[in-house]
């Protein structure tokens, strides 16, 4: 829901969180789209609709099963009760390649029960952001397996749907830990805003832990090395222990992350604050609407974040899981199209970890891939970024935006979105994206530099608790804080602003 109302939805909410405007650059202007809250007990994916008391606090919304037969308990802005999932873990996936299963399942449903939404040229497309660097290649390469197993009659149910494959997007997406999780120490110390969160001494610490003999790369590669040996889609039956698979030091869970959220830096824009205001979250207010859940027909309730899919993607280490990269690379070898986008002033999924995640991809065609230089990605604004294309893939980097890109630059997310689309080559639209199709120009994209925009100062949306700052958020819990259309109002101004700005 967050890219429907906040990034590429035909509409955003306004101010109030009640009304929407609708989105000049909106994905749907000539696609047909499909927004999935995916795996189960996220969104409004539900198992067994519960009554909750939903509970925020500065990490967020805390549900838990609650009866309300005696009635409801005390209410306010933070406390709150509602219809959700039944929270149990038993009852969702606890990986990417359970929840591939689980896609491909409703895929086969969707087309059997909706043949009217089937594509006029019968061909389906993933585009996936952030932890979707996972799920997009994941996900995909799970329905190609399929497809060759309806095809060589493995799968010999009649009503299966073989899936045609056109594209895969990833926006600022999480692809492979190895590689990327290095860039969380390069990125705050070296990039092309000039802001360096990370001094001298913070980076040679962590670049050494990272790096060192038994440090965490080392530890990270052994992880991925051990994971790789079993199906995580069918861990439940075979009760592995991830714990001694993975035997990873303490001092080795992301202490970049750990180190950067400490300085107050921006986890989706390292030029923004951490309590960030931008992209808005009046989305969240918008889904608490009684005529929205109506218009819908959900019988439960908004969830932002579920605490039992977080415990099993966590308890299967699958954010350490490798084989994403291969997995491209896979689909790039059968014809699928892959194209990438990174806003460049994200830090949570930084460009400079997607590029290398870019040039990892082993396929046929890598070689010419990495030899491609980069070329302007223009649009009726001029250069909205650097896009480097052989053939049907690409990776572009763009200027001025943060981790949700259609969000900050929505004109430049939406020409790629087409031009994937639409089979043209990312740079400018104009050519055929043909099989040795190559982009001129540098090999790198570090002579680019940007000026940082002006920091926004936060504004707190309490559904959205990291909005805001700590001493105001206290506020909120205390009772005392102003709200209207869930934002703190006549707050001093003093108090949105946190102590390290």
């Amino acid at each position: 829901m967050i890219g429907l109302l906040m990034e590429n939805g035909p509409c955003f909410v306004n101010e109030d969180s009640k009304s929407t405007v609708l989105n000049p650059w909106s994905w749907n202007n000539e696609v047909n789209m499909l927004y999935i809250d995916e795996p189960n007990q996220v969104g409004f994916s539900y198992d067994i609709p519960t009554n909750c008391t939903a509970t925020l606090s500065d990490e967020g919304l805390s549900l838990k099963p609650a009866d309300f037969s005696r009635g409801l308990p005390d209410l306010n802005l933070t406390s709150m009760v509602g219809t959700f999932s039944s929270q149990k873990r038993t009852h969702t996936t606890n990986s990417t390649a359970q929840a591939a299963h689980a896609l491909w399942h409703f895929a086969q449903a969707w087309f059997s029960e909706f043949p009217h939404y089937k594509p006029s040229d019968d061909r389906i497309s993933i585009w996936a952001e952030s932890y979707g660097g996972h799920y997009g290649p994941g996900f995909m390469r799970f329905f190609q397996q399929q497809n060759d197993k309806i095809a060589d009659g493995t799968i010999a149910d009649e009503h299966a749907h073989f899936l045609h494959l056109d594209t895969l997007g990833i926006v600022n997406g999480w692809l492979d830990s190895l590689i990327q999780e290095e860039a969380y120490i390069d990125f705050p110390y070296n990039n092309t805003y000039g802001i360096q969160v990370f001094n001298q001494s913070i980076y040679d610490e962590l670049k050494h832990n990272f790096t060192k003999p038994e440090g965490c790369g080392e530890q990270i590669k052994k992880c991925q090395q051990s994971l790789s040996l079993f199906d995580v889609a069918t861990v439940n039956a075979q009760r592995l222990n991830f714990v001694d698979l993975c035997e990873m030091e303490s001092w080795c869970s992301s202490p970049a992350v750990r180190t950067y959220l400490g300085l107050d830096s921006g986890w989706f824009d390292i030029s923004h604050p951490l309590a960030d205001p931008f992209p808005p979250q009046r989305g969240y207010g918008y889904l608490t609407e009684a005529a929205v859940l109506g218009a819908i027909g959900s019988p439960v309730n908004f969830t932002a974040t579920s605490a039992a899919v977080s415990s099993n993607f966590a308890s299967s280490y699958d954010e350490l899981h490798g084989g994403f990269v291969e997995a491209v690379g896979h689909l790039l070898d059968n014809g699928v199209k892959v194209h990438m986008m990174y806003g460049d002033r994200d830090y949570a999924c930084n460009w400079i970890g997607g590029e290398r995640a870019s040039l990892a991809v082993p396929y046929s065609h890598a070689k010419d891939f990495a030899r491609a230089g980069y070329a302007p990605l223009l649009t009726e604004k001029g250069a909205s970024g650097l896009t480097r294309q052989y053939g049907n893939y690409s990776f572009s980097r763009v200027f001025q935006a943060g981790h949700m890109v259609p969000s900050y630059q929505p004109e430049a997310a939406y020409g790629i979105f087409m031009r994937a689309t639409f089979n043209r080559d990312i740079p400018t639209g104009l050519q055929p994206a043909k099989d040795d199709f190559s982009t001129d120009g540098p090999s790198d994209t570090w002579h680019v530099v940007e000026e940082p925009p002006k920091v926004p100062t936060p504004k707190c949306y309490i559904l959205s608790p990291q909005s805001c700052v700590p001493n105001l958020w206290k506020k909120v819990l205390a009772g005392t804080a102003q709200v209207k259309d869930w934002f703190v109002v006549n707050d001093d101004r003093d108090e949105q602003v946190s102590d390290e700005l």
